[in-house]
């Protein structure tokens, strides 16, 4: 029998509806009005505003993207194209310990560059409530959950990050995280793999972590090493979780070396573990190569390095790195080094490894993008 429904602004009718509970595609018509789905099923619908034939396609909920770096974009694009355009109607920001405030000036080291702009612009935040009232002031057509950046406070908060942080730098970093979260922030990300953030040890990012229980934010973390050192990485992770009282989420989780290619069953095996006595959750991206910007570190692991941007050499952009060190007749190292500030794509993992992951019922889908 079908539910009346005397009217709403927009029907969607016959479409094929996935609703994200796991449950099997089914027929249905979607009735909504304002902001909110009012009717979803067999329907007969009064009056309609606008009506959507929507037979032989399918109707899903927006999709999230948990891992992006996206911070700057939602406000200097607020339309966020390339998400918009692909069903993506929400976004984490903040991740891998980068995020656009709190930031009170100085310089932005590698991978902070990923979001800020090497000139002071109007994208700087001494706060994150001025962030978020700036996004509140001309919001973006998609919704964003942001996160604090490890690495962000430690340049604003110290003057050699090459070094943990003291007590009393720890203290400010805190209050920062607190008052971020006070106004709005969902949670904490750092990025342990990455030189600003790498002399931290797990003591230093559990101190700070420790503000998150109180407002039940999450710790999202770009372990310390995703190859070799995969597995101390993974216990580092939920022993700082555990020390801090909050969730963890690994961002992309992946076996990012061909010596532990083949080892996400036991690296799937020990986060299952982990998330029966705590909570733990990971992210994964759906390709076999990952980017960020250019790190000598990631020549030795990676099958093929395509130069995604250099500030350097433009016309670089999008040539593999194998090719220009070899045009220019030095190691793939000299040529990154003349590259810099860039960025690379790195081919670096298994698909049977990236298939697993993502076939994971505990994993959960971002872009990294």
């Amino acid at each position: 029998m079908n539910e009346i429904v005397e009217r709403c602004d927009v029907l969607i009718k016959g479409g094929r509806v996935i609703d994200g509970t796991g449950q099997p595609a089914r027929s249905a018509d979607v009735a909504i009005t304002g902001d909110r789905i009012v009717a979803l099923g067999a329907l007969n619908v009064e009056r309609a505003e606008h009506v959507i034939e929507a037979t032989g396609q399918t109707i899903a909920p927006g999709f999230i993207d948990v891992h992006t770096h996206d911070d700057r974009l939602v406000m200097s694009n607020p339309e966020v194209t390339p998400k918009l355009s692909q069903g993506v109607t929400t976004v984490v920001v903040g991740n891998c310990g980068i995020s656009l405030s709190p930031w009170t000036g100085g310089h932005t080291p590698p991978p902070l560059d990923l979001v800020f702009s090497p000139e002071p612009d109007e994208y700087q935040f001494p706060t994150f409530a001025a962030y978020a009232e700036a996004l509140g002031k001309h919001p973006s057509a998609i919704n964003v959950v942001p996160l604090i950046g490890h690495s962000t406070l430690r340049c604003c908060t110290m003057d050699d990050v090459d070094r943990p942080a003291t007590d009393a730098e720890i203290t400010v970093m805190k209050e920062r995280l607190r008052e971020s979260l006070k106004a709005g922030a969902a949670g904490f990300s750092t990025g342990l793999f990455y030189a600003p953030n790498k002399p931290a040890p797990a003591a230093e990012v559990a101190a700070i972590a420790s503000e998150l229980s109180a407002f039940q934010g999450i710790y999202a973390t770009h372990m310390r090493n995703e190859g070799e050192g995969l597995f101390d990485s993974l216990d580092e992770t939920f022993d700082t979780a555990r020390r801090a009282g909050c969730a963890v989420v690994i961002s992309h989780h992946k076996c990012q070396n061909e010596k532990v290619w083949g080892r996400s069953v036991e690296s799937l095996a020990r986060i299952e573990a982990a998330s029966a006595e705590q909570s733990v959750g990971f992210d994964v991206y759906p390709y076999v190569a990952g980017s960020t910007v250019l790190l000598e570190e990631m020549i030795q692991p990676s099958k093929r390095i395509i130069v995604s941007w250099s500030a350097a050499v433009p016309e670089a952009g999008g040539r593999d790195l194998s090719d220009i060190s070899a045009e220019w007749g030095c190691s793939d190292a000299e040529a990154m080094a003349r590259l810099q500030p860039g960025g690379g794509i790195y081919f670096s993992m298994d698909e049977a490894d990236v298939d697993r992951i993502l076939s994971h019922p505990m994993g959960m889908i971002g872009s990294d993008g």
